[in-house]
């Protein structure tokens, strides 16, 4: 029951991601779909890289800081595999899989995205933001 739930809930959703392919915005089989979702991840993953390299220049003069930074971020990819084997065990083995693991690690991912944005639009003299105010 709970499977189908979600299933039919990131069905539903499918839609609403933004994709530059018609065939995603009318997918009617669950290998698009699968296809789809892992696209809309790899999307979101490479602006997750872009703004990491952002930081990661932004932390140039800091190493320590850097160093903090970079084990911070392996252990946020480490966490996010790990919680979405565990959102999608359920699922293990089925069709849905490749669908639903794609879409949880795209949503955590722009969660990430939302962090590293804010990392990097921090006013000069914020105690509280780990990453130096842009020059």
């Amino acid at each position: 029951m709970k499977i189908g739930i979600l299933t039919a809930a990131m069905i539903l959703a499918m839609p609403t991601l933004a994709f530059a392919k018609d065939k995603c915005a009318d997918a009617q089989d669950q290998a698009t779909m699968n296809q789809c979702a892992d696209a809309s991840f790899k999307q979101s993953d490479k602006k997750l890289n872009d703004l990491y390299k952002q930081v990661q220049g932004r932390l140039k003069d800091d190493a320590d800081t850097k160093k903090l930074f970079i084990q911070a971020q392996r252990n946020w990819v480490k966490f996010r595999d790990a919680e979405c084997s565990f959102q999608t065990a359920e699922a293990a083995g089925g069709s849905v899989m490749p669908m639903l693991v794609s879409m949880c690690m795209d949503g955590l991912t722009k969660s990430r995205i939302k962090d590293l944005q804010g990392y990097l639009n921090c006013q000069e003299g914020d105690q509280n933001c780990p990453v130096p105010a842009a020059n």
